[in-house]
């Protein structure tokens, strides 16, 4: 069996010195209840900063504009509906948005901005994906 590889992006977005994150529905089978970075899987054939505006807008209802790579992780995975093992490299990039006004997909129960403190606290008392949470770690 070979291995399969996928592509997730996922966008910091700060405003007003403040970091936002989504908190993962209650319902989900996977991190329910904890914060992650906004972002997702790319499609395939899709280039992945048109993947990350897409997802954005679905998930924050927000446009944004990238502005450079923060870091790179790589965060394996079993896929929801295949229960296969997915190896994932995450592109976890900078990125910029005119304005505040979220609007969350039924993918979250709330969203929150966070200040760079906020999200340590997230961190050291495990309310944040262990994608995001090695996002973070430089």
């Amino acid at each position: 069996m070979k291995d399969m590889w996928g592509l997730t992006v996922r966008g910091i977005c700060e405003v007003n010195g403040k970091i936002l994150l989504l908190k993962v529905r209650s319902k989900s089978s996977h991190d329910a209840g904890k914060w992650e970075i906004p972002g997702g899987k790319v499609k395939k054939c899709e280039f992945f900063d048109d993947a990350l505006r897409r997802e954005y807008l679905e998930e924050t209802g927000l446009e944004i504009t990238i502005e450079s790579l923060y870091n790179v992780i790589q965060n394996n995975y079993t896929a929801c509906k295949t229960n296969e093992e997915v190896k994932s490299i995450q592109l976890i990039m900078k990125v910029t948005s005119a304005g505040d006004e979220v609007a969350i997909s039924p993918e979250h129960d709330e969203y929150g901005w966070f200040t760079g403190e906020e999200v340590n606290e997230l961190i050291e008392n495990e309310l944040l994906t262990k994608a995001a949470k090695n996002a973070f770690r430089k």
